[in-house]
């Protein structure tokens, strides 16, 4: 075993990789960008290196930086966790080059299934079945519609290197081929330095079952399956394991299927075999396709450990030190049923946009496992994946490991950012997704009923107007004096658009009233808290200039100084960026006139493409950004001439 690695990423991998190090006495080197400097891995890692400024193509990108920092701290081996240069065959030799030892496959392996055109010939010739598409190197446009003609639509375009929705489009008609064609290509050169796509037919009622597999180089074997079907954007949301309505008959299929890819590449290490499934009429063994494989550890390794009570990092550490695999495949058995969401800082109305901000609160029920790369105090910044934390439960069967799961969301405590957490408690409770009746378009179909808020209660706005007025902890004898009445005092609060005041009128001893719109709530002070008769006022917790309340769902109030109310709005006329990022592309120019949905700007920030597109027809009237800028939120990108203008 090794004494020493270095982990070459960042965040919840991360810290999940130190912890099962720590446990089996294997010291670990963290790598970090500015950005990262205090960042928890780097506080729990034994030691540190810096690598470089927070773009990653400065820092974690920087495989001679990491394969150096590894050569100097004296580490025998590199994990390289999820993303950046986990999939990277060029990495892996250069860590093989230098006298290192990589913890993944080797780079023959990834190079083999690197690419998604090649990896289907491949699984091909070893007998796994493939969707139909067209999987070849020509990429001229004219080919690709022709080809996408033959196929039949609805296709999807996928980008052949990289994943997690990168390059990928969905096209339901042979008119918007094109567009949606060189978008994909775009976004692909961008994110994977490589434009080439291939096209499959898009599966109408697709469910997304990928397996664990595990090999040592020789052999291999499944650790069952996970089902990530609810998907937005082509990204996972909540994975579960095993998959609902599984048969055994199918079960066997797919892990044959799967080891069968695994041992015709000479796999070592953790990897996914991801599948398609055809779920309009239950799950059967001939409704399969392979999609692709990721020689990896996956983001939703979680839900495979508790069902199995195997540490694949653990496993990871031991097959790369030169040990066989730890279990058989008979030696493996499924143990009740888990769950895992993703919680992201994200406006999820906005349309999933990513959010940043300083978590002034953060914190986790201790039922369910929590798998997070920050704390209270840190801060969700643009350069990297805005994710917060995993959050995992476990139970005898999949009723009781999803309402475990609900009430885990309910429990979750985060302010400073925009978050995703409500739209995931919506999500654990949805009728279909409980009934196990799930397939990609769920999220897509249901998306109002998911993403509708709730006016606050009463009780949660009596909580934000005693938190802003600095009056949530206990009353002092001085609290609500006034000469020849009660004392009224008023905070003006606003929830989104609507602004309000809420009213405090303090009685006798420590009690007071809150009146504001949504209702009036008398409350005292008893046994160190406030209360409106039997029941306690929820936690809310002020940040910066607003106040988040945690009730029944939590809702963020602004709070409004009365003295600085004239904050300017930018004209109707401006597109601004939604949050800071990368020009990717300027698609106009000045004079230009535009249809209302024009592309004007694309957008590059966490991870993600954002179309800005035109609010209504118009002319360009000014451009204060230009290809490669890094812009702010807020900033103004393109003007549009007033309407009024002649």
């Amino acid at each position: 075993m090794f004494d020493k690695i270095l982990i070459a990423n960042r965040g919840e991998i991360a810290c999940r990789i130190i912890r099962t190090a720590r446990e089996m006495g294997v010291k670990t080197v963290a790598v970090y960008s500015d950005a990262d400097a205090a960042a928890l891995h780097v506080r729990q890692a034994d030691q540190a290196v810096r690598l470089g400024p927070a773009p990653v193509a400065d820092s974690y990108l920087r495989g001679d930086l990491i394969i150096q920092a590894a050569l100097d701290t004296g580490a025998q081996a590199i994990h390289p966790g999820y993303g950046f240069l986990s999939e990277n065959p060029d990495f892996v030799d250069a860590v093989v080059k230098a006298g290192l030892v990589f913890i993944g496959p080797s780079a023959d392996a990834i190079r083999a299934m690197g690419l998604k055109d090649a990896a289907k010939a491949l699984m091909v010739k070893a007998g796994v079945p493939v969707v139909p598409g067209y999987h070849g190197a020509g990429q001229d446009p004219d080919m690709l519609a022709k080809e996408a003609d033959k196929i039949g639509y609805p296709v999807l375009i996928k980008a052949v290197a990289g994943g997690g929705g990168k390059g990928m489009r969905l096209v339901e008609a042979g008119a918007n081929f094109r567009e949606n064609l060189a978008s994909a290509q775009a976004e692909a050169q961008t994110s994977f330095g490589n434009p080439a796509v291939l096209i499959e037919k898009y599966i109408q009622s697709p469910r997304h079952i990928e397996v664990q597999v595990f090999g040592d180089g020789t052999d291999a074997v499944h650790l069952f399956e996970r089902d990530c079907s609810l998907q937005r954007r082509h990204q996972k949301v909540i994975e579960e394991a095993p998959a609902p309505g599984m048969t055994a008959e199918m079960r066997r299929a797919m892990g044959d299927a799967a080891v069968t890819a695994a041992k015709a590449i000479g796999y070592a290490g953790a990897g996914t075999i991801e599948f398609i499934v055809d779920g309009s009429d239950g799950l059967h063994a001939d409704k399969f396709w392979f999609m692709e494989m990721n020689t990896r550890l996956q983001v939703e390794h979680p839900v495979t450990e508790a069902i199995t009570g195997v540490d694949l990092v653990a496993w990871q550490l031991q097959v790369a030190s030169g040990q066989g695999l730890p279990l058989a495949q008979d030696d493996l058995t499924i143990t009740g049923h888990a769950f895992e969401a993703r919680l992201y800082a994200e406006d999820v109305p906005a349309g999933f946009l990513p959010a940043i901000g300083t978590l002034a609160h953060l914190q986790f029920p201790d039922f369910a496992r929590i798998d997070s790369g920050v704390v209270a105090g840190d801060t969700i910044s643009p350069w990297y994946d805005p994710m917060i934390a995993k959050v995992t439960t476990h139970g005898p069967d999949r009723t009781t490991a999803l309402k475990r799961l609900g009430l885990a969301l309910d429990a979750t405590q985060v302010a400073g950012t925009t978050t995703n957490v409500a739209f995931l408690a919506a999500l654990s409770r949805h009728a279909d997704f409980a009934q196990g009746r799930v397939d990609t378009g769920l999220i897509a179909r249901d998306i109002d009923a998911l993403t509708a808020t709730t006016d606050p209660d009463p009780l949660d706005v009596a909580a934000a107007a005693l938190c802003a007025g600095g009056l949530d902890a206990a009353p002092t004898a001085m609290t609500g004096f006034a000469l020849w009445e009660p004392l009224a005092r008023t905070v003006q609060l606003a929830l989104g658009e609507d602004a309000f005041d809420a009213v405090i009128r303090f009685g006798a001893g420590q009690s007071c009233a809150v009146t504001s719109p949504y209702g009036t709530v008398s409350v005292a002070w008893i046994n160190d808290q406030w209360r409106s008769a039997a029941q306690r006022l929820p936690l809310a917790v002020k940040h910066d200039a607003a106040v988040t309340v945690f009730g029944g769902a939590s809702h963020s109030f602004d709070i409004i100084d009365p003295l600085d109310r004239a904050g300017s709005q930018a004209s109707g006329d401006a597109v601004m960026a939604p949050m800071p990022g990368l020009i990717q592309d300027v698609a106009v120019t000045v004079g230009q006139t535009v249809a209302e949905g024009d592309r004007l700007v694309v957008l590059e920030a966490m991870k993600m493409e954002h179309v800005l597109r035109a609010p209504r027809d118009g002319v360009i009237a000014k451009l204060d950004v230009a290809l490669g800028d890094q812009v702010v939120a807020g900033a103004e990108l393109v003007t549009l001439e007033p309407e009024d203008a002649t």
